[in-house]
């Protein structure tokens, strides 16, 4: 097991990515505090990895609160006496339109949950991290994080700024023995994409539109995240792993 006696947090952990990074992060030995604004999809999460033997716990967290997330870590530290993997994986689109016509609330939300809640992660994280003699933190940015794309301007600055908020940290942290790396997943089969789905024109393009002609499971960026958290990431740092099929290149 790579990551016996270990405590990661997850948030988003009630679906998609998160879930599957939760269920995997438990299968290899950790003990996991899923944490989600969604209690029931959170609570779910955990009783899948109950069922697997495994140790797990649900903390209702909204990530754009300071607050929340400063009680999501001492709840992580105090269940568990430590905390080693910090995954800020919680993230939500924008609705696609131009950037004039997005409302200025809709730009906040997306960028308070996107970006401002990886900052809490890494902000309150990093201490309790430092405590347990370092550790590993991975941010979710995205595909649209390193390119852009028209219609979704909160979401694709959102995620840039994930990208360069990770190297900030890795290089602030390092001394510490805290690695911070990014992964950016392509078009994936979770909620966020179920609009694209309904779209019989575009679908058929969007489904396809990397290098494996296919979109990617949850599961197989889970194994990119399990990669960077565990020992044989030791020498990654500040990097962003793309998990896109070759959508980048595409």
């Amino acid at each position: 097991m790579k990551l016996i006696g270990r405590t990661a947090i997850v948030t988003g952990g009630g679906s998609g990515i998160g879930r599957a990074a939760a269920l995997r992060f438990a299968k290899e030995g950790a003990n996991v505090v899923v944490a989600d604004i969604d209690s029931a999809n959170g609570k779910e999460t955990v009783n899948y990895i109950h069922q697997q033997d495994g140790s797990a716990i649900f903390v209702k967290t909204d990530v754009a609160d300071p607050l929340q997330i400063m009680q999501l870590v001492k709840a992580a530290t105090s269940t568990y006496s430590g905390l080693h993997i910090m995954f800020n994986n919680a993230g939500v689109g924008n609705t696609e339109v131009r950037s004039v016509d997005l409302s200025v609330e809709e730009w906040d939300r997306v960028v308070d949950i996107n970006l401002k809640g990886v900052f809490l992660g890494i902000k309150y994280a990093v201490p309790a991290l430092i405590e347990s003699g370092g550790g590993s933190i991975i941010n979710t940015s995205s595909l649209l994080g390193l390119k852009g794309q028209k219609f979704v301007s909160a979401y694709n600055a959102s995620k840039a700024g994930v990208v360069v908020l990770t190297q900030n940290a890795a290089l602030e942290y390092g001394k510490y023995n805290i690695r911070v790396n990014a992964i950016a997943p392509g078009v994936i089969d979770t909620k966020i994409i179920d609009n694209w789905k309904q779209n019989e024109r575009k679908w058929p393009i969007i489904s396809r539109a990397n290098a494996l002609g296919r979109i990617g499971t949850p599961e197989e960026v889970a194994n990119a995240v399990l990669f960077l958290a565990s020992d044989e990431a030791s020498f990654i740092t500040g990097t962003t792993l793309s998990v896109d099929g070759g959508g980048l290149t595409f």
